[in-house]
């Protein structure tokens, strides 16, 4: 992203974050005259230890120059964890403003990861690359989710189909908790690769195009790696349980692979096994 796209998404998180803190968390009195929820400007700047007009223009966007001893102490006073913390590092201080556009191109997963994917014979896996386009998946998961060799590889992008493909809507029992937990790891990848422009043209046209998307990304979740539990209403096994545990694969791809592992006390893995044995048949 330029350097305005930036700041606006800084000053976008900012404001987001001082929006969800509870005044009296912070050991200030609610009142009867706030406005707007949250804490005031001011008392960020306050509990921060730097001037209200410093932190006004921060979070207003503006071009100034900011140390990383002032961004923890602003991180400590919106109560930001760790990986909130290094979004607002990525974008406060542009660390490496020469990455450029990846190419959307499709990826040959090595035989590694092949191997692992076919190992994990009743765990729903798929990997994903940077742009959370889909690079690999295993029968399981074509089972649960969807046969994404059905659907051209350009258009297998893990968010654009979550709002777009009604088999996946209808899915997961809480819709909008099984997209957070997307979001949330989409957004460490656009604070993490400032200079892709590939970021605003998703954004944009998922905006355009799905007028709730807006809402739940102006919630500014951040997770690298989140670990959740999700109830699935499969439309032939019904009711799933799976722990969904997403992991970093090394490597020089920038590639992730989220594990849905069936919840060991419900009937989900026998449920899978019985799914995928009678297409079998």
């Amino acid at each position: 992203m330029n350097k305005q796209t930036r700041y606006e998404a800084l000053s976008a998180f900012l404001k987001s974050k001082r929006a969800n803190i509870n005044p009296q968390s912070v050991g200030l009195p609610m009142g009867s005259r706030r406005r707007t929820p949250g804490l005031r400007r001011e008392e960020v700047a306050q509990i921060a230890g730097v001037s209200t007009t410093w932190y006004t223009w921060l979070e207003q966007g503006r071009d100034i120059k900011v140390s990383s001893s002032v961004l923890e102490s602003i991180a400590t006073a919106l109560q930001l964890n760790n990986d909130e913390r290094k979004y607002l590092f990525d974008l406060a201080i542009e660390v490496n403003p020469n990455v450029s556009k990846q190419v959307v191109q499709q990826i040959k997963i090595p035989p590694s990861l092949e191997k692992i994917l076919s190992e994990l014979k009743h765990c729903p896996t798929y990997i994903t690359d940077r742009h959370f386009q889909i690079v690999g998946w295993n029968r399981a998961a074509a089972h649960v989710f969807l046969d994404f060799e059905q659907i051209p590889w350009e258009q297998r992008n893990l968010i654009r189909l979550v709002f777009t493909r009604k088999e996946l809507r209808s899915l997961a029992v809480n819709w909008e908790h099984f997209v957070k937990g997307f979001l949330a790891i989409f957004r460490a990848y656009y604070g993490q690769y400032v200079g892709d422009e590939w970021y605003n043209q998703f954004l944009e046209e998922m905006t355009n195009l799905h007028p709730e998307f807006q809402s739940l990304w102006q919630e500014s979740q951040v997770s690298i790696a989140p670990e959740v539990q999700i109830e699935f209403r499969h439309a032939k096994a019904g009711k799933m349980l799976f722990n969904l545990t997403s992991l970093q694969v090394q490597g020089d791809m920038d590639l992730r692979c989220s594990v849905y592992t069936p919840v060991e006390e419900s009937s989900t893995e026998l449920k899978l096994k019985r799914l995928m044995k009678k297409s079998e048949d």
